[in-house]
């Protein structure tokens, strides 16, 4: 997800009301999830039209569920940085826009907890983080992990917003989940912060699923231009993760060759397919078929993406040429496996896309098919 190389600005690009209109006029006519996504600059934490009720489900079953707070966009990176909140404000523009409103319900994140996130890092790490952000570092200390104030709390609510994602689509109270959050998480090991990442959102969602909801199997599959490795370093040992992983290489983070399968228990339980700059809707389409095919054999009980539009042609940070199509045509795929061995359960995180029309529409086409379903 992340690089070393120079990184550009980006234009800013943000869903705006039209002067005049009243904030219940515009909820009315661009529908109400996506609407209120729009109106706080990305976030759904404050939308009375979806909020919860005490006592009533958070969301309606046969939707697709959309996961956003205020707080996401207040982890800040620094001018000029490709990882910033703006990424928030491109999605919610491409879903207002879009047609797709009255199939979103919001699903309220709730903040993880410190153990939950020892569920994948230890607590030097968790410490770490805690610390340097107390005491107003503009970083980490490793490369870039840049951070703000207000990051540990984004990053908690990142890691439960994903496991609120995880019971309600377990609850059926939306038929699958899109999570619009950040800081992302893909390259967080156990041990250490890197590439944008402060905590494995995805991983904490599986964990927290095997663990309160006793999900036997949990697939993840990464589309992101840059390979998982702290996803899979946390997994690596495990047969009850299956981590599959498509990414350019050689790019950052220098991991994921395709001899990368397993250790132990967990051999066989890893897939990486890498592939050189350039590649797009036949290696990795074809990619994902071997996917399918070997699920058939672990049966997963609930699907997760880690869902990286850098891999998007056009993106600053990747290589790859994948279009909006191929993301709608990854989405279906996903789907069908979901369908056909985990009672279609699946949920989807936002990683990478630096591209700001880029990751709009490409995300928007993926919650687009995510709601086709």
């Amino acid at each position: 997800m992340a690089t070393a190389q120079p990184i550009p600005a980006h234009g800013r690009a943000a869903a705006v009301r039209p002067v005049g209109m009243s904030r219940r006029e515009f909820m009315r006519r661009t529908g109400g999830a996506a609407a209120a996504f729009a109106l706080t600059g990305g976030a759904m934490g404050d939308a009375p039209a979806t909020a919860r009720r005490k006592g009533q489900p958070a969301t309606r079953p046969g939707k697709t569920g959309l996961v956003s707070d205020p707080i996401y966009k207040k982890h800040k990176t620094g001018p000029g940085h490709p990882e910033s909140p703006k990424r928030l404000d491109a999605i919610a523009q491409a879903l207002a826009a879009r047609d797709i409103a009255p199939h979103l319900a919001a699903v309220e994140p709730r903040a993880a907890t410190k153990q939950d996130i020892l569920l994948c890092h230890n607590e030097a790490l968790y410490d770490h983080v805690a610390e340097r952000i107390g005491e107003g570092a503009a970083t980490l200390g490793w490369a870039d992990t840049n951070v703000s104030a207000d990051s540990l709390t984004a990053a908690m609510k990142a890691a439960g917003g994903a496991m609120s994602a995880v019971d309600a689509v377990v609850a059926g109270e939306v038929a699958n989940a899109f999570c619009a959050v950040r800081p992302p998480g893909h390259h967080a090991t156990p041990s250490k912060s890197m590439g944008f990442c402060v905590f494995n959102s995805v991983a904490v969602a599986a964990r927290h699923a095997q663990a309160k909801h006793k999900i036997a199997r949990v697939l993840i599959a990464d589309w992101d231009v840059h390979h998982g490795n702290g996803t899979q370093d946390i997994f690596y040992a495990d047969p009850t993760v299956f981590y599959f992983s498509t990414h350019q290489s050689p790019w950052y983070p220098g991991t994921g060759t395709k001899a990368e399968t397993g250790r132990g228990k967990g051999e066989g339980f890893t897939m990486n397919r890498p592939f050189a700059a350039g590649a797009g809707r036949k290696e990795i389409l074809g990619a994902f078929g071997e996917l399918a095919v070997r699920m058939d054999e672990f049966k997963p009980d609930l699907v997760l993406i880690s869902a990286g539009f850098d891999s998007r042609k056009g993106d600053p940070l990747g290589g790859f040429t994948l279009t909006d199509e191929d993301f709608a045509d990854l989405t279906g795929l996903m789907l069908r496996i979901a369908r056909e061995h985990a009672h279609g359960r699946l949920v989807s995180l936002l990683e990478g896309g630096y591209a700001l029309p880029g990751l709009a529409s490409a995300a928007a086409a993926h919650v687009k098919a995510l709601i086709g379903s």
